[in-house]
């Protein structure tokens, strides 16, 4: 498929003048055949390309050589985007090498392969490389907000959109392991874990998800607000802390908030992901604190008192969010693995187990006021 990119933009770039061009203009191919037309993928969301419909023509007019590295990156982008959508559709019948692939036996697949091990070679090809171009595309939309702040205060609007655009997309990828991780779960009902396992479908197809758009800017918030508080290491788990966030949070926050934090796994996950330390970490400090006497510590001082050097405060970068629920989430791994105590889940596995079961509740009654 040949696309009439590169002379477009430059011609753009060659202008003095600016005017407002569709950026879906520029991925339009000279000649395409039907079949190369459905093979193409979308890489953006529509709210996506409005905002680079509204900050491309500022880009150009402010530095062409910045501006002619951004259309290079989004042609790579989409360059990609068509590789990744000549792959077999995930929610489609197909005949492959390996036999006959449905989505329900994808589903069941998934639900079967649930070992401890890496499953990277269990997972379909597409949702491998659609992984690799949404990483790709989380860089680019991070770095037009960065070269938004470059610019100045009065593009601080168009630069926390685009912020925001990054950490969904960063959300995308947590997402997925937070579906495979209960989707491994035998003590989640199997109705769950089917629904999860199609849910996962639609990710690796599209990877936009409804859930995130709910689920994200809640745990984004809790992110923003656990940085604000100054937590007693001691007490640790301080009723404090807890109730200043969830006072700035939505209904929902609140409801999991009251229906399950008197689960162990719950709270223990929550103190992990309050204080930025793993729970084993957690029971040493308590217990040095304890045995010296001190009632509390702040966070510079975690490292200190553990023996060891923890990053118990990351920033907001989005990949420090990320960093750190990876960490979380291989430290509950192995310890169901091994049987361990402390939590086996993530907050972000309890919170979404929790969303799916409200939901489930709220169409049973749905269906039941009918």
């Amino acid at each position: 498929m040949i696309y009439n990119i590169n002379s477009r933009w430059w011609d753009m770039l060659a202008k003095e003048e600016f005017e407002q061009i569709d950026i879906d203009s520029f991925f339009e191919p000279a000649e395409v055949s039907k079949k190369q037309q459905a093979e193409k993928a979308e890489i953006f969301t529509k709210r996506q390309r409005e905002l680079l419909n509204q900050f491309m023509p500022v880009i150009i007019a402010k530095d062409k050589e910045k501006a002619s590295i951004f259309f290079n990156r989004i042609a790579d982008l989409e360059l990609m985007a068509n590789s990744v959508a000549k792959f077999p559709s995930l929610l489609e019948r197909h005949e492959l090498a390996g036999g006959t692939r449905t989505p329900t036996t994808l589903t069941d697949s998934l639900i079967k392969h649930n070992d401890a091990g890496d499953r990277i070679l269990r997972l379909p090809s597409k949702a491998i490389l659609g992984k690799s171009l949404l990483v790709a595309k989380t860089h680019t939309l991070s770095d037009f907000s960065k070269f938004a702040k470059h610019l100045g205060p009065e593009h601080d609007s168009i630069a926390k959109a685009f912020e925001n655009e990054t950490v969904l997309s960063m959300f995308s990828l947590l997402v997925e392991d937070v579906y495979l991780n209960l989707i491994s779960d035998e003590e989640q009902p199997m109705e769950f874990r089917r629904e999860w396992s199609y849910s996962l479908l639609l990710l690796w197809e599209h990877w936009n998800d409804q859930t995130i758009e709910n689920v994200a800017p809640v745990l984004q918030s809790v992110w923003t607000a656990r940085r604000k508080l100054a937590p007693a290491f001691g007490t640790m788990m301080g009723t404090s802390e807890l109730l200043l966030i969830s006072m700035q949070m939505d209904d929902q926050w609140i409801s999991f908030i009251k229906q399950k934090m008197g689960e162990p796994g719950v709270s223990q996950a929550m103190e992990e992901f309050l204080f930025g330390i793993s729970y084993e970490q957690i029971l040493s400090l308590r217990t040095t604190l304890k045995t010296k006497g001190i009632p509390a510590i702040g966070r510079d001082e975690v490292s200190k008192f553990l023996g060891e050097h923890v990053k118990a405060d990351a920033g907001l970068d989005y990949r420090d969010f990320y960093s750190m629920y990876t960490v979380r989430r291989d430290n509950a791994r192995s310890r169901a693995r091994l049987k361990l105590p402390g939590p086996h889940k993530t907050l972000e596995d309890y919170f979404f187990q929790f969303v799916t079961e409200q939901n489930k509740e709220k169409q049973n009654n749905d269906t039941f006021a009918k």
